[in-house]
């Protein structure tokens, strides 16, 4: 799938950021609008382009939150969130202050509009090894505005997902299925790596045993039987290792499946690559992926932006250190029911998550997007409608079998 844009790269951001129209987080017109003046293949004009939406759509937050009116302002905030998260998407340079002005934006809106939704949405902060990990928790509340215990989702991201961007895809359609919905960044993600340089671990159960530590603090809202972990993107990696050993997970979904990190990153190398890769070939191998990203949109971005996330040293460090994120000898490990998503045409991890459900003993499912669905892209970006129906049918029926 195609729009605007023939670079893979440009087009599948522009397809993500869309996508947030299903619940508020975009408008069409505004995206196209922006994409028709970007320059392809240019990560400056993009940021230019995005940058000018959003603080467009800022202004009109503003301005209606000044007239008092709530829901105008609560959109629009919600709506520049997003652009500003596009904007900085592609600024590949740690060091770029950008960064960090940009982000600042796209968290300020999404608080600004948090504060206006029913209930607000409420910021948390979960202990983690002498810090706090960033989160939002969002409510099931009864008439009286009083909590009730409910079945829980708990969501997070992958490579380059933000805590904000996390509303539309995970606790959107959780809420409007009676389920609360606690969203959080970890290492490497987001604020953690931005604000407390922190970089991503493969050990992701060290990350997520402190968030159900904290959810179960929370026994008026919180039904400890009834948890769900869901991993976007990358995320179903970090997921699905987290669940290996976290066994109070009641159930978990692979949005979508990551076996092997290494096998994902290099699933386009050359054999030549492949096996410099493997000699350790380190000079080789630099100069080799180095040359490849300047003519490849994609490969530019993940390496850059995996660097700096990973908090490696060189392209032939991150390539290594993928290695580390594999479930192959672990997989067997999860005893919850696990949901396993793939699309078709996903070209970050392609074939990756019939892999994993392949190697699951515990009770699961799979479920394979389609190009006639309109679902083949990278997470059925820009299909949120039938991706949200499969993940929370099946959490439903997961559910109602767990008392």
């Amino acid at each position: 799938m195609k729009i605007v844009f023939q670079d893979p790269t440009f087009s599948l951001q522009l397809l993500r950021t869309i996508g947030e129209t299903y619940y508020k987080g975009a408008d069409i017109g505004e995206c196209l609008s922006t994409a028709y003046r970007i320059k392809e293949g240019d990560f400056e004009s993009w940021y230019t382009e995005w940058l000018k939406t959003a603080k467009r759509v800022h202004k009109y937050a503003d301005d209606c939150l000044a007239a008092n009116h709530k829901v105008s302002a609560r959109e629009a905030y919600l709506r520049a969130s997003n652009y500003y998260r596009a904007a900085e998407f592609l600024l590949i340079n740690p060091e770029d202050p950008r960064i960090q002005t940009t982000w600042r934006s796209s968290k300020e809106c999404f608080n600004n509009s948090g504060k206006l939704f029913s209930p607000p949405v409420e910021s948390i902060k979960i202990p983690y090894e002498g810090t706090t990990l960033p989160g939002h928790f969002y409510h099931v509340k009864d008439d009286s505005n009083t909590p009730i215990r409910k079945p829980t989702l708990i969501a997070h991201g992958g490579f380059d997902s933000t805590l904000e961007e996390l509303y539309t895809s995970a606790a959107a359609p959780a809420l409007e299925r009676g389920y609360n919905c606690l969203t959080f960044e970890g290492p490497g993600q987001g604020e953690v790596i931005r604000k407390q340089k922190i970089p991503f671990r493969y050990d992701w159960e060290k990350v997520v045993t402190p968030v159900i530590d904290y959810a179960l603090t929370r026994d008026q809202e919180i039904d400890r039987n009834q948890i769900a972990l869901m991993g976007i993107s990358m995320g179903g990696y970090l997921a699905a290792r987290a669940a290996a050993f976290e066994h109070r997970i009641s159930a978990c979904i692979l949005y979508n499946g990551v076996y092997d990190g290494y096998d994902a990153f290099a699933s386009g190398f050359s054999q030549s690559l492949r096996v410099a890769v493997e000699n350790g070939n380190i000079d080789v191998v630099n100069i080799v992926v180095g040359i490849l990203s300047d003519f490849d949109a994609n490969m530019r971005f993940n390496l850059k932006h995996g660097m700096w996330t990973t908090g490696s040293n060189s392209p032939f460090e991150l390539i290594q250190g993928s290695k580390k994120y594999s479930v192959k000898d672990i997989a067997q490990k999860i005893e919850c029911p696990t949901l396993a998503l793939e699309a078709e045409k996903d070209d970050s991890f392609p074939g990756q998550p019939k892999k994993v459900y392949d190697a699951l003993t515990c009770p699961k499912k799979y479920k394979l997007f389609t190009t006639e669905e309109g679902a083949e892209e990278h997470c059925q970006s820009g299909a949120p409608a039938i991706s949200n129906q499969h993940i929370f049918d099946w959490l439903d029926e997961t559910f109602a079998k767990i008392p």
